[in-house]
């Protein structure tokens, strides 16, 4: 009888004080609030952090656009030469610390859902922003990996499904942003652009469109972001702090200097240091054309032995205190709209409507106008619209690799760069980590691993 009566109390814990007991968070606003907040970050040790930084690292020197300088981690080394092995531990992390992020999503999703005690306008919100992570996070997979499991909230479910197809990933995609579209306030909470609105789900769908050849949608959803009155172009050297007018959606850091920050820099600005962990490709580096004020403002090198390129789009290192910086981890932004819609005009045949987008961002640059030479076929303008895509969106969420893996243009581009590793078949996706199709057994592997 003691036993019995006793083991209710031996089984059942109550949740650590900082923690929110999972059967209770959704209950009120504030718990349900900071659930959601919680996917926003992961703490700068759990998952969200790490991977948003593998997304950039990973996919910069899986292009032409980063070099990995050290040597304390091999599997780096083999993600640059495209020659990834199926039990790295690097690409492990990657894939689980997504689907940790997907697990929290998704519960999410569901605890609000099911709620009936949460304030509407609330409830609306954060069902918004939990739609926006689910989208966010499989866009990433989709694009590293090909099909993947569009998992729920059961753990033990999750581990047993197969991959979805990659036109099913992305169709959950554009529903979980079209949902979000109508779940969220048009403003921002906050006065830092720090939590997702309706406009951030709308500039992440007009770059899904754009992947999906959705050239009509993806011209319509960058001008509703364009058209808004909400952004402006920043001038270069202020685009990202933490104020910037430009910025669409940025995930806040707690002492204010982005995480992308000491892999990117060095603690110094001294020109005759060590190089940052990450450095810009002379690729990169010397594809700037004259003048281009971008180069001035977010490159920079230092000599070791050989000359080194900084990327310095961030100029905070390191901060001392809570919020004594001014820069987060910028996640979407004006001009990359612009670049959306250039493209999106330049496959229908608006050549002077895309030529006229690119000159906004090369006017911000410093840079004349395209000449007709260039702005008088699609052809040789969709190639103007490729330069300034790689020379604005160096080191920001992968977008160099992502560029030449959705135009078809990677094994042109890197076949020649790495011509010893490179492989035409298995290079263009990372494979499916080992460990995962251990414990899995329905899971495919892609081809050429």
């Amino acid at each position: 009888m003691i036993l019995s009566s006793s083991c209710k109390k031996f089984v059942e814990l109550d949740a650590p004080q900082n923690k929110i007991n999972a059967s209770t968070a959704y209950q009120t606003d504030a718990t349900a609030t900071a659930a959601v907040i919680a996917l926003y970050n992961y703490g700068i040790y759990g998952s969200m952090v790490p991977w948003q930084q593998g997304i950039a690292f990973y996919g910069g020197v899986s292009a032409d656009e980063l070099h990995y300088t050290l040597t304390t981690t091999p599997e780096i080394t083999e993600i640059e030469n495209n020659a990834l092995s199926i039990g790295s531990t690097t690409n492990a992390t990657f894939w689980s610390n997504a689907y940790a992020e997907l697990l929290g999503v998704n519960n999410a999703i569901a605890g609000i859902t099911n709620s009936t005690t949460l304030t509407p306008a609330v409830k609306s919100q954060l069902l918004g922003e939990a739609k926006f992570f689910r989208a966010f996070v499989n866009f990433y997979l989709v694009n590293f990996y090909g099909g993947v499991p569009l998992t729920g909230n059961d753990p033990l479910t999750n581990s047993y499904l197969p991959r979805s197809s990659a036109d099913q990933v992305w169709a959950s995609i554009i529903s979980d942003l079209k949902d979000a579209q109508g779940l969220l306030p048009a403003t921002y909470v906050g006065t830092l652009r720090a939590r997702v609105n309706q406009l951030s789900a709308t500039a992440l769908l007009a770059r899904v469109y754009l992947y999906r050849k959705d050239y009509v949608n993806a011209e319509a959803m960058a001008t509703q972001v364009i058209g808004s009155g909400t952004y402006s172009l920043a001038p270069t050297a202020s685009v990202f702090i933490n104020t910037s007018t430009e910025t669409i959606l940025q995930f806040a850091t707690y002492y204010g200097y982005s995480s992308f920050a000491q892999s990117y820099r060095t603690s110094t600005s001294a020109a005759t240091i060590a190089p940052p962990i990450y450095v810009l490709t002379s690729t990169i580096a010397n594809s700037f054309e004259a003048g281009d004020n971008r180069k001035t403002n977010w490159v920079d090198s230092t000599v070791s032995g050989s000359k080194f390129y900084r990327i310095n789009k961030y100029k905070i290192y390191t901060a001392a205190t809570a919020g004594a910086g001014n820069e987060f981890n910028v996640v979407l932004r004006l001009a990359e709209q612009y670049l959306i819609r250039a493209e999106a005009r330049a496959q229908q045949g608006n050549l002077s409507g895309a030529a006229a987008d690119v000159n906004i961002i090369r006017g911000r640059a410093g840079l004349a106008n395209l000449p007709g030479s260039v702005t008088s076929t699609s052809t040789t303008l969709l190639t103007a619209i490729a330069q300034e895509r790689k020379v604005e969106l160096f080191g920001e969420y992968g977008h160099r690799w992502l560029d030449l893996l959705r135009t078809g243009q990677a094994n042109a581009v890197l076949s020649a760069l790495k011509p010893a590793t490179w492989n035409v078949t298995r290079s263009v996706l990372f494979p499916v980590p080992d460990g995962q199709r251990q414990q899995n057994s329905t899971l495919t592997q892609n081809p050429g691993y």
